[in-house]
Formats: C-alpha cells, sequence, structure tokens
C-alpha cells in the first residue's frame, strides 16, 4: 500500500490552506526576528522614515508612494518600527497570495502551491524584506500586474482593464524601475497575437489616461528637478568592467535560487531508484500563450535588470531581485510538466525548511556572535530609541524647545530623527538631498549636530566645524550595543545649535 503523507494530502485537498499556512507562518518569522535581534532599523530604513516624513512628491531616492506608507505605519504604530515591519510583511503576504492565484490560472491549484512553496526558497524574500522600501512595495504590485495582465491576453477579462491601471499607476509611483517593468509587459503583448488584439480597442487609451493621472505629480516633478533622462554610457574602456559587473550581478541572482535549484534537483529522477512510487501532483495541460506569459517573465526582468545594472555600474538588479526573481518558481513548476512526482519527501521537506529558515538563522547569529568576532559593527545592534531619546531630551531641557532637526553623520542623524517629535534631517554632506531644509534655516530653527567621536574631548570633525563655525561639543555620550563583544562602546560626539527664533 503506498504511503502518501498529510503535507501531500492537504495540497491536494485543500491548496488554499496549505498557501495560508506557510505564507503566515513565514510571514511571523520575519516580524519575531527583527522585533527581538533587531535595535535599530535594518539597511536604509530609517533614511526611508526621514523622507516620507516630509512627504514630498519625489527626491532622488525614486518615486515617494513607498515613504508615504512607510511614515504612516510607523505613525499608526505610535512611532514604533512595529508598524514599518507589519507593512512589510503585509507586501509579503500579498505577494505570495496573488502569486498562488496567477499559478492557479496557469497550473491549477495543487501545482500553484508547489509554485509558491518554491518561491519561497529564495533568499532575496528573506532578510531583505523585513527593510521597507520601494522594491518591497513592488513586489505585490508588480505580480498583481501580472495577473491581471494574464488575465487580459490569456482570458480576454475586459473588467479588469480599470484594476490593470491602477497598479501600474502606483508601480510609477513606487519604483524608478516601473517604466521597465510596464514596457516589458507591453513588449510581450505586442508580440503575441493574442496581446495585439487585446490593445486593438478603447480600453488601453482609457487605461493610460488613468495611469497618467497618478503619475502625473512625481512626472511633473520630475521635469521640474530636471531628473528626467538615462545616466551617460560608459566610455568603451569601461565596458570590460561593466561587463563584468553584470555577470556578477547574474551569479548572485542565481546564488539567490540556488534552493529553489537543488530541491528541483532532488525531485529529479536522476537520484534513487526507478522503482520508487511517488506521489502525483496532477495539473491540466498548459496552453502555449501561458508558458511563454511565465517563461518570459521569469527571465526577461532578470536579465533586463541586470543588465541594465551592469552597464550603468550600479551594484543591485534594477526593480530588486525579489521582483527580478518573482516568477522563477512557477516557470520551474511549468517546465516540469503535468505530472510532477515528489520524491524523496523528508529530504524535500527537510530541505525546505532550511531554506526559509536559514536566513532567519544568519540574521540570528550575526546580531549574536559577530561581535565576538571584531570583524566590524551590526548596524542593526544600534540602540536607536536610547540615542533619539536622549538627544531629544537634552536638546528640550536646554533650550525649552522641542528638537526640531538633526545632521551630522547620516546613520546617527537619521536615528535621531526617528525620535517621538520627528526632527527634520539635514544631510550636511549633501543638503541637496534634503530640499525641505537648508543651513540656514537649520541656523534659526536650532538644532543638533552629532558625529562619531574619536576622542575623549569629542572633537568635531573638519567638515562640520567649518559648516557650523563656532560648534561647542559637548562631553560624548556612550551607548552599548545590543551584544557588547569585543567592539568597544558607540561613543557619539554632539553640539547644539540654540535657536535663533523663539
Amino acid at each position: 500500500m503506498r504511503f502518501t503523507s498529510l503535507v501531500i494530502e492537504l495540497i491536494r485537498a485543500r491548496p488554499r490552506l496549505v498557501v495560508w499556512i506557510v505564507v503566515l507562518l513565514q510571514a511571523a518569522l520575519w516580524l519575531l526576528v527583527p522585533l527581538v535581534f533587531y535595535r535599530s532599523p535594518p539597511g536604509d530604513l530609517a533614511i526611508v522614515l526621514a523622507f516620507g516624513r516630509e512627504y514630498q512628491v519625489g527626491t532622488d531616492l525614486g518615486p515617494p508612494l513607498a515613504f508615504w506608507l512607510a511614515d504612516i505605519a510607523f505613525r499608526a504604530a505610535g512611532n514604533h518600527m512595529f508598524g514599518v515591519y507589519v507593512l512589510a510583511q503585509i507586501c509579503s503576504v500579498a505577494t505570495f497570495w496573488t502569486l498562488y492565484h496567477l499559478a492557479r490560472t496557469i497550473v491549477g491549484g495543487q501545482q500553484a502551491v508547489l509554485a509558491v512553496l518554491l518561491t519561497m526558497t529564495i533568499t532575496a524574500f528573506g532578510s531583505p524584506g523585513v527593510e521597507f522600501s520601494p522594491a518591497v512595495l513592488a513586489r505585490p504590485l508588480w505580480v498583481l500586474l501580472l495577473l491581471h495582465s494574464w488575465q487580459l491576453i490569456g482570458q480576454n477579462r475586459r473588467n479588469v482593464w480599470f484594476a490593470w491601471s491602477i497598479e501600474a499607476g502606483l508601480l510609477l509611483l513606487t519604483t524608478s524601475a516601473g517604466i521597465v517593468l510596464l514596457m516589458l509587459v507591453a513588449g510581450f503583448a505586442v508580440a503575441t497575437e493574442r496581446g495585439r488584439r487585446t490593445l486593438l480597442s478603447l480600453d488601453p487609451l482609457f487605461a493610460l489616461l488613468v495611469i497618467v493621472v497618478l503619475a502625473l505629480p512625481y512626472l511633473i516633478w520630475v521635469i521640474r528637478a530636471d531628473a528626467l533622462g538615462v545616466p551617460p554610457l560608459p566610455a568603451v574602456a569601461e565596458l570590460g568592467t561593466r561587463a563584468l559587473n553584470w555577470v556578477w550581478l547574474l551569479v548572485g541572482l542565481l546564488l539567490a535560487v540556488s534552493g529553489m535549484l537543488l530541491l528541483v534537483a532532488l525531485n529529479s529522477g536522476w537520484f534513487g531508484s526507478k522503482t520508487e512510487e511517488a506521489p502525483i501532483i496532477y495539473r491540466p495541460p498548459v496552453e502555449p500563450l501561458a508558458a511563454n506569459f511565465v517563461y518570459f517573465f521569469a527571465i526577461a526582468p532578470a536579465l533586463a535588470g541586470s543588465l541594465i545594472s551592469g552597464l550603468f555600474g550600479l551594484d543591485h538588479v534594477v526593480g530588486g531581485s525579489a521582483v527580478a526573481l518573482l516568477m522563477s518558481g512557477l516557470a520551474m513548476i511549468v517546465a516540469t510538466g503535468d505530472l510532477i512526482q515528489l520524491r524523496r519527501q523528508r529530504i524535500l521537506r527537510s530541505i525546505w525548511a532550511a531554506a526559509v529558515v536559514a536566513p532567519a538563522l544568519s540574521v540570528i547569529a550575526v546580531s549574536l556572535f559577530q561581535p565576538w568576532t571584531g570583524n566590524g559593527e551590526v548596524a542593526t545592534s544600534l540602540p536607536a530609541t536610547a540615542i533619539a531619546r536622549f538627544f531629544g531630551d537634552n536638546f528640550e531641557r536646554r533650550t525649552n524647545q522641542r528638537l526640531r532637526a538633526v545632521t551630522g553623520d547620516p546613520q546617527l542623524a537619521s536615528l535621531i530623527a526617528l525620535d517621538t517629535g520627528r526632527p527634520h534631517l539635514l544631510l550636511e554632506a549633501t543638503p541637496e538631498r534634503t530640499p525641505w531644509l537648508t543651513f540656514a534655516r537649520f541656523k534659526e530653527t536650532g538644532g543638533v549636530v552629532v558625529w562619531r567621536a574619536s576622542d575623549t574631548a569629542g572633537t568635531p570633525p573638519a567638515e562640520l566645524a567649518l559648516r557650523f563655525p563656532g560648534l561647542v561639543p559637548e562631553v560624548p555620550r556612550a551607548f552599548e550595543w545590543l551584544v557588547t563583544g569585543r567592539e568597544p562602546l558607540l561613543r557619539i560626539g554632539w553640539a547644539i545649535v540654540r535657536p535663533k527664533t523663539p
């Protein structure tokens, strides 16, 4: 008698339940890890919140939607990072749930579960998803756009044009790569007969109108800021270096899907006995247009994003690795065939669980053990709340006014900008990036200038002393890390610029 595990039976009988269970468990994992092991926001999240606090139509970081939503979530949680972490996991859940719906329309519900499970092993959906950013918000918008694009092209459902146009407009308001992604969708539509037939109506014109209305404020900002256009092409002598950069980006994408490739390889017939009776997950045949749709959007975003990044010398794939690899799991399922045999189920389950949990374990290990190796500080171990509270309270006690602005070291200043009073951030080395606050305005309203102290006197760096003549440093303040280890205490030099106006 053939034995079939409970997991296989659940995939066959309750595919939606399986998707909800694994997706919510992963979201809970990546919500718990930063709450327990992060004392400061990861990556550039503090900068994102500082920019979002200003509600600018556009900045040098790109379109504004992600920054606005981050600030709203931060305020809704009582100026706590919990709100932003929840927002990031909402984007993750929405991404996988929409991917399941897209996969179900192509390969059926049972194999759609396998597509979601494979996609979850991609490392780009692990710890990078905690750092809410335009790339994180672009994930659910991109997969929604693909779902409705397939419904328009493959299923001729004209009633989704309005939803498609809203998603396209929001994608343009989220990431600068939105125009590239929309061009890929348009290119696939033009290249296929059913796609061209879909475009031969008035619906695309109305959709284009909605997109323009949504993106118009940002487009006006781009024109006024003279940011319209592309960076200059590299010189011929630099092409070799740029090509090598592109190759390394492709290698990074391959490493990100290594867990998925390992699962597919172990489940193939290359290993084990030929007579093994493995349970089968069945699907109806996939039509050629659907297979081409999946393969195109599994390959084209990765190639286009990495090529553009390599050409212009960027250190990341345009649009984000998760967006580029979003359809790779479904592409693997489509390529496998109508009948998928699940061999060596225990090994597959163990490897899948390891691939999903390993990024979280690596984050925990770095947070707890790297300070003991002395190989550099862990950025998420900075005591952000204590730093912000100390400087906010000291400024208010000395001036009888709340802290309105902060500048100096960008990392430290952005953490202080998370204080309950939400002071404005001035990037003193690149003030054009923070046009909402000038040096003259900073000296009027007053604020705190911070830097990393290199001596016990707290002598400010020469460039800060030049920009703020007469700066009187205070006694440096020392803060403890989450895990001290071999790292010395974090010493912050600081000075108060007293307000000129009451």
